[in-house]
């Protein structure tokens, strides 16, 4: 086994990287927070939101506040499994 071995390429990129952080330490966050904090357009932000869906690590719902369409995302059990996993890797690459 090698060292890059559990290096998961869905989350080699610093937008996939950032949401997945945000949602390992959050319970949820709406697409405008991830956008704030990620500093993302909102077309990059969906197609990475929609990669990470994709590959069933996090999970969408849809909803209205009031009048207004309100996007948020949670990681999903298999998300957190294999971001913890991805870490972990990067760590003993690092030799932390």
């Amino acid at each position: 086994m090698s060292l890059i071995d559990n290096i998961n390429k869905a989350f080699d990129h610093r937008v996939r990287l950032g949401i997945m952080s945000i949602l390992m330490v959050n319970d949820y966050a709406d697409f405008n927070m991830l956008k704030e904090l990620l500093g993302a357009t909102d077309g990059n932000l969906a197609s990475h939101t929609k990669a990470l869906k994709a590959a069933e690590y996090i999970l969408v719902e849809k909803q209205f506040i009031g009048r207004k369409p309100n996007t948020r995302y949670s990681a999903s059990k298999l998300g957190k499994l294999e971001f913890r996993k991805h870490i972990e890797a990067l760590e003993k690459l690092i030799g932390k």
